[in-house]
């Protein structure tokens, strides 16, 4: 009983992992969230931050951020109309959580 908890458990675990490494591994999250963490909100700020990326592929990559909770996304009904998108807490711990990841990768 006790050691199938266990695997009902680690299942749950390795499929949350998993999803978060997958989120990541998707071209240019982690230049998208990268940017929000150092101050970007605008879509603008987004484009100067992130060299190389297409509009099409900013955009898709902000929605799905939003989607995931990773970003909030906020209209300022202003002349003309601001979108603004900004980490959310989950976003900025997902980010933390990968430091040692990266750091890791950079000895390589």
């Amino acid at each position: 009983m006790i050691e199938e908890k266990c695997l009902q458990v680690h299942e749950v675990m390795r499929e949350k992992v998993q999803t978060a490494l997958d989120t990541l591994g998707r071209r240019w999250t982690g230049e998208v969230l990268a940017a929000g963490i150092l101050g970007a909100r605008r879509y603008g700020e987004y484009r100067r931050a992130i060299g190389g990326v297409s509009d099409r592929m900013l955009t898709v990559r902000l929605r799905e951020l939003e989607t995931l909770g990773l970003l909030t996304r906020t209209v300022v009904p202003t002349s003309p109309v601001q979108v603004l998108y900004t980490p959310t807490r989950r976003g900025i711990e997902l980010m933390s959580a990968i430091k040692p990841l990266v750091a890791w990768g950079k000895q390589a």
